[in-house]
Order: C-alpha cells, then structure tokens, then sequence
C-alpha cells in the first residue's frame, strides 16, 4: 500500500503522559499513582499505519483514549490537523471525535444487544444529525458490504455473529461518519489467526477506498508486520 504524505502530520502527540490516582477508599485521600503513559512522542502522517506494541498493561490502549479525550492527560499536547485539543470547547470536541473514531478488542461490548445490527451501524449518523430514511439505510448497506457482510444481516442482532463478523460490523460502525483517523485498540487479539487474516485484509481494502490513518495497538508481531507501516 502506498502511503500518501502530508506536508505536516495529520496527528502529532508531544510528551503525552497521562497518570491515575490510587485511593484506599471514600475518605482515604490518594495514596499514590498509576503512571500509565509516561512521555511519549510520536507523529502519525495521512494515511500511514503506525503502530504501539508491547505487552497487556503497557499503556496502548491509554495512549489511545488520551487521544480521544477519554480519559484526562496528566501533561504533554496533541495536535490534530495542527490545532492543540487540550482545551477544546465541547462542540469543537464533539466534531473532533466525528473525525476520530475507535475500534476496541472486545466488540461485542461496544455493540448494543437490544438493537439490531443496521440501527447500531446508523446510530452515530442519528446521533449527529446527519443522512436519515432511505439515504441512511443506503449507506448501512453499503458499508456492510465493504466490511465483507450483507444487507440481509442488518436485520440481525449481535449475539447472532460470531466474534470476526461482530468485529466487521463494529468496524462499519465507526466508519458511517467518515473519520480522518482511527484508533485501532488491538482490534484482532481475541480472534482466531485466519480470522485475524481476513480482518486485516478488511481494515487494508477500508484504508485504501477512504485514505484512513491508523494508529494500531497490539502485542502481536505477526499482526503487526502484515499490518503496519
């Protein structure tokens, strides 16, 4: 895949530290901290692939949700398209994170049982306000169809995929709002290797059809070299 470069990075991540209180209880005051991402600087250029490894407790998917203003950053800056997020007001967050989207390990826990899998896919869309009727269903189906899946099974409900398919509709869920940027949070871990393959295959073809950049946490070398830039 041939990656197209910005003059200057589409993300950029200076110092980034983000640490958590430790408390012994309601009324026990701190009792130390948690240092979870500790100084850390990278640069992530338009639709490049870069990648954190290392082991579970390492602070990859910290480093993610700090991007995402998920959790607080103890210190250190973010640049998205060269503006600092810091001290974003909530409706340039809310349009920050139209353009940043995250895909978690476990997908199943980021898809709502009780609705079905067209309505889960087109929520963010109604969430902001944007396409409805037919326009929406329109761009369900064929995001369904990118990811590998049917329009058919937009009538169906999580529990009736298995964890690979669970992933793919996730993944068509966090790309209906046409993000610049996606945080890939070891999308693949809990899969069998020839699903782990396909999924690949799935966020490559993604990546070239909508000029994604991702940033893709994992432990797994393998997943890593067939992945990443």
């Amino acid at each position: 895949m041939s990656s197209i470069k910005s003059v200057d990075p589409l993300l950029k991540v200076e110092n980034l530290t983000t640490r958590f209180d430790i408390s012994n209880g309601f009324f026990s005051g701190i009792s130390g901290r948690v240092h979870a991402v500790e100084n850390i600087s990278f640069n992530i250029d338009e639709s490049e692939t870069l990648s954190l490894v290392g082991e579970s407790g390492c602070g990859k998917s910290t480093t993610g949700r700090s991007i995402l203003r998920l959790v607080p950053i103890t210190k250190g800056k973010i640049y998205f398209k060269d503006k600092e997020i810091s001290n974003l007001g909530s409706v340039e967050m809310r349009n920050y994170r139209k353009n940043i989207q995250m895909i978690f390990q476990d997908p199943f826990s980021s898809l709502n049982p009780r609705m079905s899998v067209g309505n889960a896919i087109a929520e963010p869309m109604k969430v902001h306000g944007l396409h409805e009727g037919k326009e929406l269903q329109e761009k369900v189906y064929n995001l369904l169809v990118d990811v590998g899946l049917s329009p058919k099974h937009s009538k169906r409900y999580p529990h009736e995929f298995s964890g690979g398919q669970r992933q793919r509709i996730a993944i068509a869920r966090s790309i209906i709002l046409n993000p610049k940027f996606m945080i890939l949070d070891e999308p693949t871990s809990a899969l069998d290797r020839s699903i782990q393959i396909q999924v690949i295959d799935v966020l490559k073809r993604l990546q070239d059809k909508y000029k994604l950049t991702y940033l893709f946490t994992s432990h797994d070398l393998k997943v890593i070299r067939s992945m990443c830039d």
